[in-house]
C-alpha cells in the first residue's frame, strides 16, 4: 500500500505540532454544536474554543462534519 506524499506530510506536521491538551474526535464532536452556534451568532469560536479549532484544522473528517453542520444550521436560520 502506497501512502500519498501529502498525507505523510500532514501526519508528520500533526505529530510535530501535537499539543499535550489537544482533544480527540469524540470530544470535538460533543462541542461542535456550541462552536457552530457561536459562529452563527457572530462570535469568535476559535478564541473561545481553541482546542476545537485546533482539532478542526488537524482532522479532515471532523472538519467535514463541522462544515456540513454549519451549512445546515445557516439554512435553518435563514428560513
Amino acid at each position: 500500500m502506497k501512502i500519498e506524499s501529502r498525507k505523510v506530510k500532514r501526519m508528520v506536521r500533526n505529530i510535530l505540532t501535537a499539543r499535550p491538551d489537544e482533544i480527540g474526535c469524540a470530544e470535538c464532536f460533543e462541542r461542535m454544536d456550541r462552536f457552530v452556534e457561536m459562529e452563527l451568532q457572530g462570535k469568535c469560536p476559535a478564541e473561545a474554543m481553541a482546542l476545537v479549532e485546533d482539532h478542526l484544522t488537524r482532522c479532515a473528517d471532523c472538519r467535514e462534519e463541522y462544515e456540513a453542520l454549519l451549512e445546515a444550521l445557516r439554512h435553518l436560520h435563514e428560513a
